[in-house]
C-alpha cells in the first residue's frame, strides 16, 4: 500500500480557513498575478530555448493551508537521486512542446495527475544539479488537495508529503549548510527541516527561491559565497 500523504505545518494541525489571515495571500489571485509579471521574461525564454530537464514545484492548498507538495523519489530507482526529496519531473522528451509541457508530462507519469497549462504561474531560471544538468523549475498551482486524487507511481515514487507555508517560513525549520570547495571557496546551502523527510539540494534551493517569490519580505535567504585567500 502507498504511503499515506501528511502535511505539515510546524507540527500543528492545519489551520481553519476563517483564522488564515494574511496566509491566504501567497495563494491568492493578486499574487498569482504578481508572480506571473515577475517571470513572465523568464518564462518566454524558456518556452523557446531547449532544455535538459523540468520540475513541477507544485503549489497547494490543505484545508486552506497553502503549501508546497514534494515526492520523495523510490530507493529503487538507479542514479544520484534515489531515495531523495524533490519535485515531480524529469528530463525533456524529444515530444514534449516545450519545458512546461515536460514538466506537466512527468507530474502525470509520476503522480498521475492530468494538469491544464493554464495552472502554471511561470518558469524560474534553470540551476545545475549534481550532476551539472541544468534543470528548469516550473511553478503551478495545484488547487485544493482535497479535490484531487493521487496515483503515485511505485516505481519512481516512494511517499508523497507536503509543507505549509507557515512550516517553511518559521527560523526553527530552516537550517543551512557549509561547504568547501577545494579549498578556494566556500559556501552554504538551504535544509528545511523538521518535516517528515529532510528537504534539501537542488530541491531545497528551489523552495528557498520559491518563497522568495511568493512570500517577499518573509522569507531571508541566508545562503553566501566566501572567498579563501
Amino acid at each position: 500500500m502507498f504511503p499515506v500523504l501528511r502535511h505539515f505545518c510546524h507540527g500543528m494541525a492545519p489551520t481553519p480557513i476563517a483564522s488564515m489571515g494574511p496566509v491566504r495571500r501567497y495563494l491568492s489571485w493578486e499574487n498569482e498575478e504578481r508572480c506571473r509579471g515577475l517571470l513572465e521574461a523568464s518564462t518566454n525564454r524558456y518556452r523557446q530555448e531547449a532544455v535538459s530537464a523540468a520540475v513541477l514545484v507544485s503549489l497547494c492548498s490543505v484545508a486552506g493551508d497553502p503549501s508546497i507538495l514534494y515526492t520523495l523519489r523510490s530507493s529503487t530507482l538507479t542514479g544520484l537521486h534515489k531515495g531523495d526529496v524533490s519535485f515531480p519531473g524529469g528530463k525533456c522528451d524529444d515530444s514534449d512542446r516545450d519545458v512546461i509541457a515536460t514538466a506537466l508530462r512527468e507530474t502525470h507519469e509520476e503522480l498521475g495527475l492530468q494538469l491544464r497549462e493554464d495552472c502554471v504561474w511561470g518558469v524560474m531560471r534553470s540551476l545545475p544539479d549534481r550532476t551539472k544538468m541544468l534543470v528548469v523549475p516550473v511553478i503551478a498551482n495545484l488547487g485544493p488537495l482535497e479535490h484531487l486524487t493521487l496515483k503515485p507511481n511505485p516505481q519512481e515514487v516512494e511517499a508523497v508529503f507536503t509543507l505549509s507555508f507557515s512550516h517553511l517560513l518559521q527560523e526553527q525549520n530552516q537550517g543551512y549548510t557549509h561547504f568547501c570547495r577545494n579549498g578556494v571557496y566556500s559556501y552554504t546551502l538551504p535544509i528545511f527541516l523538521h518535516g517528515p523527510h529532510r528537504v534539501w539540494g537542488l530541491t531545497a534551493i528551489i523552495t528557498e527561491l520559491t518563497l522568495e517569490l511568493l512570500a517577499p519580505g518573509k522569507y531571508r535567504r541566508k545562503t553566501h559565497l566566501v572567498a579563501r585567500r
